[in-house]
């Protein structure tokens, strides 16, 4: 479920980051969320059951030898994504 958030930020900021994500070919939005996502990573808890149907049917078609750290994964590859 999305919800509404304002934030009060400097405008020049605002801008800079607006171009960046335009850059990046996604909304402000989406960067802020994955921002939050990133820096939150270790408080959230995943529930499968509120993953989508889509999601559920995807969960555990992968094996590998040794066990991958997924969130680790994640973080590390947004990380990649936003500091170009």
């Amino acid at each position: 479920m999305n919800t509404k958030l304002t934030l009060t930020i400097e405008e020049e900021v605002i801008q800079v980051a607006k171009k960046y994500a335009k850059e990046k070919g996604q909304s402000l939005s989406d960067m802020v969320e994955n921002y939050f996502k990133l820096i939150t990573k270790d408080r959230r808890k995943i529930e499968p059951e509120k993953l989508s149907p889509r999601i559920q049917r995807l969960r555990g078609i992968i094996k590998t030898d040794e066990p991958i750290d997924f969130k680790k994964v994640l973080a590390e590859e947004l990380a990649k994504k936003y500091e170009k």
